[in-house]
Formats: C-alpha cells, structure tokens, sequence
C-alpha cells in the first residue's frame, strides 16, 4: 500500500493543486461561484478519502499542492505591484513572489497537517458512512473555517480569497449579516464536502472486511440542513437588521486616474492641484465630495494653503469633503533636533469643509506602508524604496470622522479586508468609507476582488458603503451590497448618486465572527478527545 501511494502522489499533488486553482475562480471577477463547492468537495475527499486514510506526509502534500493552486492564480496580482512598479524584472519578480506564495499555501495546509487526526473516522464507525459524514460534514468545515481565521491575523494576516466572497451574490449571502464571511465560509465547505460525501457513497468503505451500509439515510440528513442553508439564505435577504438614519445624502466621487510615474512627480504637483480643484467644483452640489486615498501626494502640513482653499469652497456651499492624505505627528519643538519635527507618519483620511475628524490607517501593507528588515532591504531594488512606504500604524481607538450627521467609519484600502476592525468602526456609524488606490495592480483581477470585499462589509454590517480609488473600482454600495453606482475602471471620471445611512447593528456587528469561530473550536477540541480516548473492545 505503501508503494501505492507513493505511487499516484504525483497525480494526487497535481489534481490538488488543480482544484486549488479553482477557488479563486469562484469570486471577482469571474464569479463562477460553482466552482467553489466543487474546490472544496474535492480537496476534502483527497484529505478525508476513505479507501486509505492519507498519512502526515501525503496530508501536507496534498494541502500545501491545493494551497498553491489556491494562491498562485488567486494572488498572481501581487505579481503587477513588484514588476510594474517596483521596477523588477520578470526573474526577480519571480523569485519574489514565488516564497510568498510557498508560504501561504503552507498556511493555508497547516491546519489540516497539524489536525489531520481530527479527519480520521473512529474505528468504530468505519464500517458505516456516520463516521465519514461526521469528519467530512462537521469536522472539515470548522477546520476550514478555522484555518481561513489564522490566516487573517498571523504574521499580520492575509484576509484574502476567503471561500465566503464567492457568494456575495448568491443566496448564501443572507448568512453574512449574521455569521460573516467566515460563517459563510463554513456553509460553503460544508456543502462543498456533502458533495464529496453523497459521491463517496458508491465507494465501498472497509474495516474489518465489513462492507457497510449504503448511507441513505445518512445522505437525507446531511441534505437537510444544506437546503435549510440555501433557502433559508434567500430568506434571511429579505430580513432588515438595520433602519434608515437621517435622509438620504447626496455624494460626489472624484476618482482622478492619476498615473503613479505622474502621481509622485514633483513637477506635475500643479497640475494635480488644478485637476482635483476642477473636478471637484463641479461636484459641490451634494452633501459629501469623497477623493480616494492619499490624493494629494503630499503630507498635509506641506499643502495647508491649497487645502484651506479646498476647505473654503465646500464651506460656501455647505459641502463636507473628505480626502486621504499623508500625515505626520509633530514633536516637541524645544527638545527635538533642528529641522527634525516629526517623529511619526500616517496614511490618512481627513475632513474639511463641512466634515470634522482623522482617521490613521491602523493595518499597514508591508514593503507598500513599511519594508520589514528595512535596514538590510533599503535601497536593493526599486520596490523596497516605493513612494511613502515608511508609515506608522494608527492607534486602535480612533474617533469616527462626521460629515452632514453622518457618522462614518473609515478603511484605507487593504483594512477593508479585515472584518472585525470593520465591525468594530461601523458600530458606532451609520455609513462606511473606503479610500484605496489600486493602481499598483494594474489590470489584474486583484482589484476586483478587492471591490467584492468590500461589498461583502457593507452587507456584513448592513450599512452603506463608499468606496472612492484613483482609477477604480469607484462605487456607492447599498446596505444589502447592491451596487447602486459605480465608475469605469481607469478613466478620470466623477461618480454622482445617494445613500441612505442607517442605524442599528446585525447580529455579526454585536457578536462579530466569534459565535462561529467558538462553534469550530468546539467541534475540533472534541475531535481531537475522541482520537486520544482509548477504542472501546
């Protein structure tokens, strides 16, 4: 059997790495969400098959080979950021991407190596299909799920390609505003691995020479709660956990579609004051005018004088603009050294005009906001040295910007990946703004998938949602993740339309991904007991 195995690992590696490549097609910008389930139901039935019950080695294998179809194709943006921008060649970009994604496909497999045991059926109930079902239907999911959670916070987290976004638009959605994305995500690996299963039933599974019993009625029950998740999603879309605050506001969005060589040309800094200042005339009839992130590429006490006059235009016509821009936290002047006062940078959001407040980025991306090791990366290669790439993180408890009573909670770019932080700012707001700029991914699927994630913030939350960027994807989104307006993707453009803020929390905005997250605990640190309790003879 050995020698069998060692055998078809080849074949087995390669089909994992091929259902691994089909996840990321389940979200933006193909959306295939299908393919999901079938990732899943595959990878499930390579780590919990019953013919041989894979071993530590082929185990590892099998998660890290899915782990790289998984990242290779659904990370391959990243790829852009360091050729295009960073000025690396196709070898060097290469071999730079290369380990990140060794080292996230290893992520991605340790959960399932480390609780690998968890996946094997008790002796006893290998001679029917309970014990399969109850690793595939129980067991899988919540290590999934956990897994997906490790991920989005070890080594300062990578809360991407989570199996979840794949339904925003599907009736699955309906759990979101209740269980998160991570909830979502358990429900889609269920499902995906009751696939598994009901195909494993024409398998015959051995223990003792005892051929088992067909596993019908194991299949209906399984069935049950995987119809009760569907419709009771499609239900649950029709449920309104948040309430109308305030009335509608109007919003203008200027997305300027400035290119980065231009962006950070110090002679160009003019013509990027007079294009912002005309594009935003023209929007200073609405209640908010929204730039994307560090719109002016400039700290903010270097560019007072043109700020104020933004500041007084929006007075004049009672408008509340909002902008990103860097910052930068003064010393004391008396103890500091000559020319140096300053001691901390931020990536920022600010209000002006009829808007009030700051918001520092708290999750900064590293070698895009701070190169680690920069003592020995500085000045290598161009990509170590990107445009103000050596931020300070802001502090956890920040208070909401405001602008014409709305309330808003704030996150720069890649913090809108990151649920809980989310959860926590929109608690106590009644509308969510993300500023980004995702020029650095060129015409990759990077931004698009970017945007789905945000959508699914705003439908976690039930509240409406903003997203400004410099050359797209720009977008007012709805409570329930509607998309009520959005701009062509890199095109200088001005994006006009209303949301409605809304009050109240969903049950996800009280509880966050906690109650699911328990849930998977239990479930495996009950696993994990029955596989060191001694078999019964």
């Amino acid at each position: 059997m050995q020698s069998l195995v060692q055998k078809y690992d080849l074949k087995a590696c390669l089909l994992a790495a091929l259902l691994g490549v089909l996840l990321p097609l389940s979200m933006a910008p193909f959306h295939w969400w299908a393919l999901g389930l079938l990732s899943t139901a595959g990878f499930a039935a390579m780590v919990c098959g019953p013919q041989s019950t894979p071993g530590f080695r082929v185990r590892l294998l099998r998660s890290l080979s899915f782990g790289l179809g998984v990242y290779g194709v659904g990370a391959s943006w990243i790829f852009v950021s360091i050729h295009d921008y960073g000025d690396a060649s196709i070898a060097l970009s290469l071999l730079l991407i290369t380990p990140f994604i060794f080292f996230l496909a290893l992520l991605l497999a340790t959960p399932f190596v480390l609780l690998g045991r968890t996946l094997t059926p008790p002796s006893n109930l290998l001679s029917t299909h309970h014990g399969l079902a109850l690793v595939m239907l129980i067991i899988f999911p919540s290590i999934w799920t956990i897994g997906e959670w490790f991920r989005g916070w070890v080594f300062s987290g990578f809360p991407w390609l989570y199996l979840g976004y794949g339904h925003t638009d599907t009736w699955l959605s309906g759990w979101a505003p209740i269980v998160g994305v991570l909830g979502v995500s358990w429900i889609t690996a269920f499902c995906g691995a009751l696939l598994a299963f009901l195909f494993m039933l024409k398998l015959p599974i051995k223990a003792n020479n005892v051929r088992p019993k067909t596993g019908v009625g194991v299949a209906i029950a399984a069935l049950l709660p995987a119809t009760l998740f569907w419709l009771g999603g499609a239900y649950l879309q029709t449920v309104s956990w948040t309430q109308p605050s305030g009335n509608p506001l109007s919003i203008g969005l200027v997305q300027p579609a400035l290119p980065l060589s231009l962006k950070w040309d110090p002679y160009k800094l003019p013509a990027i004051f007079e294009q912002y200042r005309a594009d935003t005339e023209s929007l200073l009839h609405n209640d908010l005018v929204i730039w994307p992130e560090s719109a002016i590429p400039r700290f903010q006490h270097e560019v007072m004088g043109y700020l104020d006059s933004v500041a007084a235009a929006a007075y004049e016509t009672q408008t509340a603009l909002i902008t990103g821009i860097p910052t930068a936290e003064t010393n004391d002047r008396q103890n500091s050294e000559p020319g140096n006062y300053y001691s901390k940078y931020y990536n920022s959001v600010i209000g002006l005009g009829m808007a009030s407040g700051v918001y520092h980025k708290q999750h900064l991306v590293p070698f895009g906001e701070y190169v680690p090791f920069e003592k020995w990366l500085r000045g290598t290669i161009a990509f170590f040295d990107l445009p103000m790439s050596a931020f300070n993180s802001g502090p956890a408890e920040q208070p909401l910007i405001t602008a014409k009573g709305a309330i808003i909670a704030t996150a720069i770019c890649y913090e809108i990946a990151y649920a809980e932080l989310v959860r926590k700012s929109a608690t106590h707001a009644n509308l969510i703004l993300t500023l980004s700029n995702d020029t650095w991914f060129g015409k990759s699927i990077g931004p698009k998938q970017h945007f789905q994630i945000a959508r699914m913030r705003a439908i976690e939350n039930e509240k409406p949602l903003i997203r400004a960027t410099n050359d797209g994807i720009s977008a007012l989104i709805d409570y329930d993740g509607r998309v009520t307006a959005v701009s062509p993707s890199f095109q200088r453009t001005t994006l006009e339309g209303t949301l409605e803020p809304r009050t109240g929390l969903t049950p996800f905005g009280r509880a966050g991904s906690y109650p699911i997250l328990l849930l998977s605990f239990i479930v495996i640190v009950i696993a994990l007991y029955r596989t060191r309790r001694p078999e019964n003879k």
